[in-house]
């Protein structure tokens, strides 16, 4: 027994001793952290599981939300246009009402003098031009009407 004592207390053996323990508790750190590792991993991908179908889940009613927004907001302004549109007509009405600003509107839209009044009309040279253009072409056929169309717009182009 005295061999076995001595050789519990030698150097060798305790150095021996001490490197197999230290290697059980890196051995079980390590496999600690493992388990840690492992339980984190499972976690996280369960997190970014349930994160994704979250986000799955409402991606579509946020898109509708935020469409019904968009259309509410055209709504709006379609709105705002057909109330100037209104008050527009509301002041053109109020100066219908107006004899004054009626008799203006007939002279100058009917052409209307008043008695003693002598009535000019000044024709714009182009559109006489185009007017008599207009007679001539009722007068020929119509194939020497498309034939001078084609003929202006090419002339046109240049």
């Amino acid at each position: 027994m005295a061999v076995k004592d001595r050789d519990r207390f030698s150097t060798a053996t305790r150095i021996r001793l001490l490197g197999e323990q230290t290697a059980a508790r890196v051995y079980r750190s390590q496999t600690k952290r493992q388990a840690r590792r492992s339980r984190l991993t499972s976690r996280a991908a369960l997190l970014a599981l349930v994160m994704c179908s979250l986000i799955v889940a409402l991606a579509y009613p946020i898109r509708a939300y935020v469409s019904q927004r968009a259309e509410i907001a055209d709504l709006e302004r379609e709105k705002a246009q057909a109330r100037q549109r209104v008050e527009q007509l509301r002041d053109l009405k109020a100066r219908w009402q107006d004899d004054a600003y009626a008799e203006q509107q007939i002279r100058q839209r009917l052409h209307y003098v008043m008695p003693g009044e002598t009535g000019y009309i000044v024709i714009d040279p182009a559109a006489a031009k185009q007017a008599r253009a207009d007679l001539v072409a009722a007068d020929r056929p119509w194939y020497a009407n498309v034939w001078d169309g084609i003929d202006t717009s090419d002339a046109s182009d240049r």
